[in-house]
C-alpha cells in the first residue's frame, strides 16, 4: 500500500504561489520609485549585490574604530550550547541549520541572501561594545559578551517570518531584553527603545550604497521592548551567533516582521518619543513602525496571507502575531 503525504493545514503547492522575482527585490522598486539617491545620504554605489561582482578584499578596521571597550572574552564561555526552554516550541520543525545560515538579508553585505554569509566574514566582532544611553538613570557602555552575561542564557525555538512572505523556525539563545532594561532603569519619561547597528563601510560593501540611510536603526515601544518574548540574543543552533546572524548581540521580536529583529546592535538609546526606523524612512507605507506579521493586511506589492518555508518549499497560511497571539495581541487591544 502506498504511504500517503498529509499537507498541514494551510498548505498550498507551490505552483500556487508568488513568484519570488515579484517581490524579494527591493532595491529595484527604491529605484523605480526614484529613491535610489537622497539628499544628505552618504555612500558609493554597492558592488557585489547579485553575486555577480565580489568587492576587492580589504583588511578590516581595528576593533577599536567602533568604540574603545575592554572585552569581556571569558564571559559567556561555556555557555553554548544552553539548556533549552520547553515552554518556547512553536510545535513546528527546525528549520535545516545549513540552509537557514546561508539564506539571510544582510543588505549591509549584499542583497544576495546566499552571499552573505561569506561577505560577512570579514566583520571583526571582538571587542563589540555596545553603548546603553538616552532617558536611563545607569548609561552604560560594555562589551557584547558581558551584556550577554547579566543572566542566564537559554535556548528558544521561534518562529520567524520575513516581510517577503518567507520563513523559518529557529532555536535562538539569550534571555528576555527586559533585564537589559532592567539594569540601566529607564527614566518615567523613556517610552521608546531606539538601536543602531555598526557603521563600517571597509567591513560591509553594502553600505557603500546611497540608496540606503546607513547605519540600520530601528525602534520599539518600551512595551513592546519589555514584553518576555523580546529576547536579546548571542546565539543560535546552540552555538554563538555567526556574523550573516548578526553577531555578536542582536534582538529578536518575534511577533513582527524580521526587520524589526535588527543585528549587530551597537546602541541602544532610550527616548521619549517614538523613533523613526530605517525602512519606515525609506517607505513609510510598506513598512510601518508597528510591522506585526498580520496575514490579513497585505503588502502593498504582494499578499501576506501565506509564507514559504525555507527549506522546504512548502506554502503554510500566515498566522497574526506570527502564531503568538495569545501573548502578544493585548499589547494592541
Amino acid at each position: 500500500m502506498a504511504n500517503l503525504l498529509i499537507r498541514p493545514d494551510g498548505y498550498l503547492p507551490e505552483r500556487a504561489a508568488t513568484p519570488e522575482a515579484v517581490f524579494l527585490n527591493r532595491r529595484r522598486f527604491l529605484k523605480a520609485s526614484g529613491l535610489a539617491v537622497a539628499a544628505g545620504w552618504s555612500g558609493g554605489a554597492l558592488t557585489g549585490c547579485n553575486g555577480h561582482e565580489e568587492p576587492a578584499a580589504q583588511a578590516p578596521p581595528p576593533a577599536t574604530a567602533v568604540k574603545d571597550a575592554t572585552p569581556a572574552k571569558n564571559a559567556t564561555a561555556g555557555a553554548y550550547p544552553a539548556r533549552r526552554n520547553p515552554g518556547f516550541d512553536p510545535g513546528a520543525q527546525v528549520t535545516d541549520e545549513k540552509v537557514a545560515t546561508h539564506y539571510n538579508n544582510f543588505y549591509e553585505f549584499t542583497l544576495d541572501k546566499q552571499g552573505v554569509a561569506r561577505l560577512a566574514q570579514r566583520m571583526v566582532t571582538t571587542p563589540w561594545p555596545v553603548e546603553v544611553s538616552g532617558l536611563v538613570e545607569k548609561p552604560l557602555t560594555l562589551d557584547a559578551q558581558e551584556w550577554l552575561a547579566l543572566a542566564p542564557l537559554e535556548e528558544r525555538v521561534y518562529r520567524f517570518r520575513c516581510v517577503e512572505a518567507w520563513s523559518m523556525v529557529v532555536p535562538w539563545t539569550g534571555f528576555p531584553l527586559a533585564r537589559l532594561i532592567e539594569k540601566v532603569q529607564p527614566k518615567p519619561e523613556a517610552k521608546f527603545i531606539r538601536f543602531e547597528t555598526f557603521g563600517m563601510k571597509d567591513w560591509a560593501p553594502g553600505m557603500r550604497d546611497a540608496s540606503y540611510p546607513w547605519p540600520y536603526f530601528e525602534g520599539l515601544r518600551m512595551d513592546e521592548a519589555m514584553h518576555p518574548l523580546t529576547l536579546l540574543t548571542g546565539g543560535i543552533y546552540g552555538k554563538p551567533l555567526p556574523n550573516q546572524h548578526g553577531a555578536p548581540l542582536r534582538i529578536v521580536v518575534p511577533w513582527k516582521y524580521g526587520y524589526k529583529s535588527i543585528k549587530s546592535i551597537v546602541k541602544i538609546q532610550f527616548v521619549a518619543t517614538q523613533p523613526k526606523t530605517f525602512w519606515e524612512t525609506l517607505l513609510p507605507r510598506e513598512y510601518p513602525f508597528e510591522s506585526n506579521v498580520n496575514p490579513a493586511v497585505p503588502h502593498p506589492r504582494w499578499s501576506q496571507a501565506t509564507e514559504r518555508v525555507i527549506d522546504t518549499g512548502d506554502r503554510v497560511k500566515t498566522q497574526l502575531y506570527n502564531g503568538y497571539g495569545n501573548q502578544v495581541a493585548k499589547l494592541y487591544s
